[in-house]
This record gives C-alpha cells, structure tokens and sequence, in this order.
C-alpha cells in the first residue's frame, strides 16, 4: 500500500479543523492542568500531575498522527473521475452472492469513512476489491471466513 491517502476537499479541512481544536483549545486545558497539579507540590506522588502528563502525551499522539494523515493527503476531483467504473467516491449497490443481500457503500477517503451509515474507505480492504468494477462484475474480497463474493449492481457518483 502506498503513502498516498485519497481524501476530498471537505475531508481534508474536517482533519485540519481537528487538529486546529486539540491544539487550540484541548492541549491548553491540559496544560493548566499540569501546571495546577505542579503547584500542588511533590511531583512524585502526584497521581494528577502524572495523569495530566499522559494525557498530554496521547492528545499529542493523536494530532501528531492526525498532521501525518494530512501531509499524506491527495485531494481527490471526483468530477474527472470515470463514470462507469468504481471509483473514489462512488456509490455502489452490491448483491452479495452468497446471501442475496443487496448492500449499499460509498468509497471515501481518510476522515470521510463512517461505517455506520456504508462510508468505507477506499484503501480497506474492501474498497481495494472494488476499485475499477464495473456493472455486472463480481467483487471478491477475501476474508478471515473466506472469500466474499458479490456482483456490482449499480455505480452513482453525487455531482
């Protein structure tokens, strides 16, 4: 799998918007609090200074990763992307061919996926299989349960 993340405009600034926030407003609470178990006095049996400090830690994590996912983003123009085949930000029905199920997904990138409502990502592995179908093709995905089969019904892109 490459460094490029596929992502819309919309992504990018919700993950931008993010960072914007822990930064801003989240790590300057954390360090008010660091400094108010500071003057509490005796660091070393100081559970809410310690607390405090590895919170500051993750929230860092979390932006640190979050700047990674941005610095890796190509903004993708789903308006030049073809029409007939899957692809990033596509809506896809699909039959599953083991159940008869009909499934709805749309490919997203990095900060679109939401699982709940069939957002998926494109660089799972489930987008992965999807990637370049066209109408009437078969997806194959393989599983730890085995290889899921499905047929691509129908491809919509939202304009």
């Amino acid at each position: 799998m490459s460094d490029y993340v596929p992502m819309t405009r919309e992504g990018y600034n919700r993950i931008k918007a993010e960072i914007e926030r822990l930064e801003n407003d989240e790590m300057p609470k954390i360090a008010e609090k660091i400094a108010d178990a500071r003057a509490e006095g005796d660091l070393k049996e100081n559970a809410e200074y310690h607390a405090q400090r590895e919170n500051q830690g993750l929230m860092q994590a979390k932006i640190n990763a979050l700047k990674a996912k941005l610095s890796r983003a190509h903004i993708v123009d789903t308006a030049s992307l073809p029409k007939d085949r899957v692809a990033f930000g596509a809506r896809v029905k699909l039959k599953d061919l083991s159940f008869g199920d009909e499934e709805e997904y749309t490919l997203v990138g990095a900060g679109d996926e939401n699982y709940e409502v069939g957002k998926i990502l494109t660089t799972g592995p489930f987008g992965a299989a999807m990637i370049g179908k066209k109408v009437g093709e078969i997806v194959e995905v393989v599983a730890p349960r085995g290889t899921l089969k499905y047929e691509v019904l129908e491809i919509h892109f939202d304009e």
